[in-house]
């Protein structure tokens, strides 16, 4: 009986390590078909849109500002194209490439829930690359004498 668990336990093993490798290649092929997926949205763009198609952004903090007002400017008039938060935050990973995009590898790994909730997309992407809403109040407010 003991035999039996054990050479239960060696095939279970074995075949996790196959499905980890399996796991990873997949991973793999994801991560490059969203890096092909955002090389083509950058080159396909509507003619008659009003917005000029959002740039990448890398993680850089002192863009990430610019990068969300273009995103959301070009999500609202192309609504028909952004129906659910699901799509939204897939579109803004197309968009980000270098630091950002590492970043957001993990969440794509773990098929996080925060891929399916833009707003909690966007807050942890504020928090991550340094968005301080208070501190830009702040300015704000020194900037027209609040």
């Amino acid at each position: 009986m003991v035999d039996e668990l054990v050479l239960l336990l060696h095939a279970l093993l074995v075949r996790h390590r196959a499905l980890s490798l399996e796991n990873s290649q997949l991973m793999e092929q994801l991560r490059l078909l969203v890096c092909e997926r955002a090389t083509l949205l950058r080159q396909v763009r509507p003619p008659s849109c009003p917005v000029p198609f959002p740039e990448t952004f890398n993680g850089e903090s002192s863009r990430l500002p610019e990068f969300i007002v273009q995103t959301t400017s070009y999500m609202l008039v192309n609504e028909n194209r952004f129906c659910n938060d699901a799509m939204k935050v897939a579109f803004l990973i197309s968009l980000l490439t270098g630091e950002a995009e590492e970043w957001v590898v993990p969440y794509i790994e773990m098929d996080s829930p925060i891929l399916s909730d833009y707003q909690a997309f966007l807050e942890e992407l504020k928090q991550c690359f340094g968005w301080d809403e208070e501190e830009e109040e702040g300015e704000e407010e020194e900037e027209y004498g609040y």
